[in-house]
């Protein structure tokens, strides 16, 4: 097997070996230890995803550069059901692999668990292996498997280590979940059952046949099930993302999970739903995805304007980030809706051209919110560790005394907000840019959406800065004027998230130029596959 196809084996299989390792080790060992373990064992997924990203750039992150870095073999196969143990990278799913990788390992770098760790970090390791395979996986068995063994570790980590209520959280998250799965699961099974050439895989790899250009007969055949179809898929994706009205499990997940959770949660779990969209529905149901896509702007434009507004409402610091999420991920949906309204082949060569605009914006958001938010969640963890308290009004005044904490928070909050010259603002740009100016001729809709959404900008931006307010300025509660100022444990995590989000700030085409093959082929994708059969 060449070294290309090593690459993705190792991918997944090392952190498999990793978790092994950690769960084998003795038991009287020290916390500090584990953690030890657990780091270094983190490590070699990093540094294979960093070649990757270096291979592909040199490559100049063209849709050929990927052809190498395939794994197709049969797993197994009953009657005519073939299942394949299929693994593809590209420009879309190489940087959430890499942010994956990255953010694992700054999650062991930061904890400080002394209760159970060697659970604890072997479950981090086992997460690493669900959300990767996730990202690698291009046969939808083998994506199903590696989709729910993300779900159980993170079910763990927040029932065992998270807050008072815990087990109301970790149940709630659990079962959201598991009922998007399994509506994903029967959509699939009905869409494998209708298509001509029996295949599970949604990407196109080489001669083997996928289910791209496969569902149009479907389609016009049972409209009906079809919808069904894709909401079934839908439901999935939009719980993790998550979407407006599927986001309640998200505020109870973030403030009952340990800190750890919670940066996971928002650094990479939830770009499993919006990667979903970008890489399975779009593409195999896209005429549904176009007669959606009123539904999806609504969503999204709802979400971002809600979510504001609930956060600002919001007392606990960790549950008013946790709503800022709804309202960040609400950009990712808007460039979702503008990418499904050029899913028809009366869409014209400047709509196609604004529609990828708002889609690269949402994709740059999923890396730029993984940056922002999961330094907040951490800058969250760092002063709950001290004063065991999230409650905003029993702060005040900490950049007095803890003048680094409060430098790093300002940081990371105005990045949150859409400073210029940090991702965050390339991202929201791109969205807001593109999703204006999707409209077919002589609609207005995308338009009015875009505007509507605009409030939520205002009201992110007025909840942000009281939110700094609140905890940085004012007088000093004397109860925290002993308090220690960031440990190297916490300062690393935070410079490398903050030198990421400052460099993909300053130059957005490091970014841009990894989606752009992707985004080429989505048009010529979905038209190609309502052509079928015409």
């Amino acid at each position: 097997m060449s070294l290309e196809k090593n690459a993705l084996n190792a991918l997944i299989w090392w952190p498999v070996l990793a978790f092994v390792i950690l769960i084998a080790l003795p038991r009287k060992r020290t916390p500090e230890s584990y953690k030890k373990w657990a780091f270094w064992l983190s490590t070699p997924p990093l540094i294979v995803s960093a070649l990757l990203v270096v291979a592909f750039q040199n490559a100049g992150w063209v849709a050929q550069a990927g052809e190498p870095y395939t794994v197709l073999q049969q797993w197994f196969e009953i009657a005519n059901l073939k299942v394949n143990y299929a693994l593809y990278v590209d420009g879309l799913s190489l940087p959430l692999i890499a942010l994956t990788a990255l953010i694992t390992t700054l999650v062991i770098m930061y904890s400080n668990i002394e209760d159970r760790a060697q659970e604890y970090y072997a479950l981090f390791l086992l997460l690493e292996v669900g959300m990767i395979g996730t990202f690698l996986a291009v046969d939808f068995f083998l994506f199903y498997v590696f989709w729910e063994i993300s779900l159980v570790p993170m079910y763990f980590i927040i029932g065992i280590w998270g807050g008072s209520n815990r087990e109301y959280a970790a149940i709630k998250f659990f079962l959201y979940t598991l009922v998007g799965s399994v509506a994903m699961l029967l959509a699939f099974i009905w869409i494998w059952m209708t298509v001509p050439i029996k295949t599970l895989m949604f990407v196109n790899i080489g001669d083997a046949p996928s289910l791209i250009g496969q569902t149009s007969a479907a389609v016009r055949a049972f409209p009906g099930l079809a919808l069904a179809a894709w909401w079934g898929i839908f439901l999935a994706f939009a719980i993790k993302v998550p979407t407006w009205p599927f986001h309640t499990w998200l505020p109870d997940a973030h403030t009952e999970a340990p800190t750890g959770g919670s940066i996971i949660l928002a650094g990479v779990l939830l770009k499993m739903g919006g990667y979903g969209i970008f890489r399975i529905l779009l593409p195999v149901l896209p005429e549904q995805s176009y007669a959606m896509r009123m539904a999806l702007l609504v969503m999204a434009v709802v979400g971002v304007v809600y979510g504001a507004f609930v956060a600002m409402a919001q007392t606990d610091l960790k549950k008013l980030i946790a709503y800022s999420s709804v309202n960040h991920m609400g950009y990712v949906m808007m460039g979702i809706a503008a990418a499904a309204a050029i899913l028809h082949p009366d869409a014209t060569e400047g709509q196609i051209r604004f529609a990828q605009v708002a889609a690269s914006g949402a994709i740059y958001q999923m890396l730029a919110h993984g940056f922002l938010t999961s330094g907040l969640f951490l800058l969250v963890g760092v002063i709950y560790d001290r004063t065991h308290t999230r409650d905003l009004s029993a702060f005040g005044g900490l950049g007095q005394n803890l003048p680094e904490y409060a430098g790093w928070f300002r940081l990371f909050v105005f990045g949150s907000l859409g400073l210029p010259g940090l991702a965050g603002f390339i991202a929201e740009f791109l969205v807001f840019m593109g999703t204006f100016s999707s409209d077919a001729p002589g609609g207005m809709e995308f338009r009015v959406g875009s505007v509507i959404a605009g409030l939520g900008i205002v009201v992110t931006a007025a909840f942000l800065l009281w939110t700094i307010q609140r905890v940085l300025l004012g007088p000093l509660n004397v109860r925290w004027a002993k308090l220690p100022d960031v440990a190297l444990r916490e300062r690393l995590p935070l410079a490398i998230l903050a030198i990421l989000a400052l460099v993909f700030g300053i130059f957005p085409n490091l970014l841009l130029a990894t989606m752009q093959s992707y985004l080429n082929a989505l048009p010529t994708l979905a038209v190609g596959a309502s052509a079928v059969g015409m």
